[in-house]
């Protein structure tokens, strides 16, 4: 289904790059010019909304300048790679005639620190595409009076487009969509590393003598080794979160909150399993969590009854298999969307966007489409594994409405 890409205007710092570690000193700021702003952070994010936003962008100096200092910059879009090589993220590069500058030279003034603005704003937004998160470097190419520099560590502001996502999304507070989609064999996934992602929104916590909402499992054929999450199981707080892994169980410290998105993601190095809400590091297991991945079970699919006592009354979307673990800046990356032709060990990928119909399709192309006319069911009783077609369940449950926005 189409997305619909907003824009709001927003500057805000990104993420601190370097820590002190033993034997750190500090020393005054050299002298010279600076790309204001970056003497605190590199990187800003900006979101623009209108077609008119923009974004002031000015130099500085460290001390009032003696005369006249016109400094040369420009919009260099080859920055990124390097920047991402420096820092491990995956940001990618605008054409470099998506974007200008309504001047490509400031001037700062005798006597004063600070330069006249140049306005940077968006031209096309043809090329942007959903999953990608754009950074446009803003750069200082020359220093003409004064008797100063550039300082080089301040010489290029990094400028995020954050961008506003209206998404649709599946409502599965009808428990009676519940149920597992098993794949083929050969389908099978050996995970020895993994991470494991669901966007979910609860819209309510339901009482009653079960007051558990299952989310979902993803888990091998027979379910020997899964990955299970549910929300106040075992006399837990009904907003804390319990993960069931093959090495063991964690509850999550997060108290969820109704009427939020959240992203989930479980990351197994080989050694431990790290647990993220929304790319922040909520607890760590340290145990063999290897799986493999051949079934997923949406909501609580057992007979008897579970289904609806332990309903989740909410939303789904964004459900990811990876086949290593994500590091904390890799998955607040990705909180609204991936780009599955680029992304690095994606092996599964369901938007859970389609807006209608009852096919979950991969988005990375692997072949992991699940139909939700064919799904089993167990029954514990005998342990025989029960068709069910619960498309029509599926087809009612596509929601696309304003709580459905994310800023990446």
């Amino acid at each position: 289904m189409m997305k619909y890409i907003k824009f709001g205007i927003l500057a805000a710092c990104a993420f601190a790059f370097a820590g002190c570690v033993e034997g750190d000193f500090f020393e005054p700021s050299p002298e010279g010019v600076v790309m204001t702003g970056t003497d605190i952070n590199p990187m800003i994010k900006f979101a623009v909304e209108g077609e008119d936003a923009t974004y002031p962008v000015t130099v500085s100096a460290t001390g009032p300048v003696s005369e006249d200092v016109r400094v040369s910059i420009k919009i260099d879009n080859s920055l990124v790679e390097a920047y991402n090589k420096a820092y491990r993220t995956s940001y990618y590069a605008l054409p470099d005639n998506a974007t200008k500058l309504t001047t490509n030279e400031v001037v700062i003034e005798k006597g004063k620190t600070s330069s006249e603005t140049s306005l940077f704003s968006i031209v096309s937004r043809d090329a942007f595409q959903d999953g990608r998160i754009y950074v446009v470097p803003v750069t200082i190419t020359a220093v003409k009076g004064g008797g100063i520099d550039v300082v080089e560590a301040s010489r290029t502001l990094y400028i995020r487009l954050a961008t506003i996502m209206d998404f649709a999304c599946l409502d599965i507070s009808n428990y009676s969509m519940y149920s597992n989609f098993i794949f083929p064999d050969e389908k099978a996934m050996e995970l020895p590393t993994y991470t494991y992602e669901i966007k979910c929104m609860i819209h309510q916590y339901h009482a009653g003598s079960e007051p558990i909402s299952r989310l979902c499992s993803f888990t091998s054929k027979d379910e020997s080794r899964s990955m299970m999450l549910r929300f106040g199981e075992n006399g837990q707080d009904i907003n804390s979160l319990q993960i069931v892994s093959p090495g063991g169980n964690i509850i999550s410290k997060t108290r969820f909150e109704v009427n939020t998105w959240y992203t989930l993601s479980l990351a197994f190095d080989g050694s431990a399993l790290k647990f993220y809400v929304n790319g922040v590091l909520d607890s760590e297991l340290g145990a063999d969590c290897s799986n493999v991945f051949q079934r997923f079970e949406l909501g609580m699919s057992w007979g008897g009854g579970y289904p609806q006592k332990q309903r989740f009354l909410g939303r789904v979307a964004e459900i990811r298999v990876w086949d290593r673990a994500l590091s904390a800046g890799e998955l607040q990356l990705g909180l609204c969307a991936v780009d599955a032709t680029t992304a690095e060990g994606l092996k599964a990928y369901w938007r859970m966007n389609e807006g209608e119909g009852h096919i979950f399709h991969d988005a990375t192309g692997n072949g992991y489409d699940m139909d939700w006319s064919q799904t089993v069911r167990d029954n514990k009783e005998n342990g025989v594994l029960n068709s069910f077609d619960n498309s029509s369940y599926v087809e009612a449950g596509w929601v696309f409405d304003d709580k459905n926005k994310c800023l990446n």
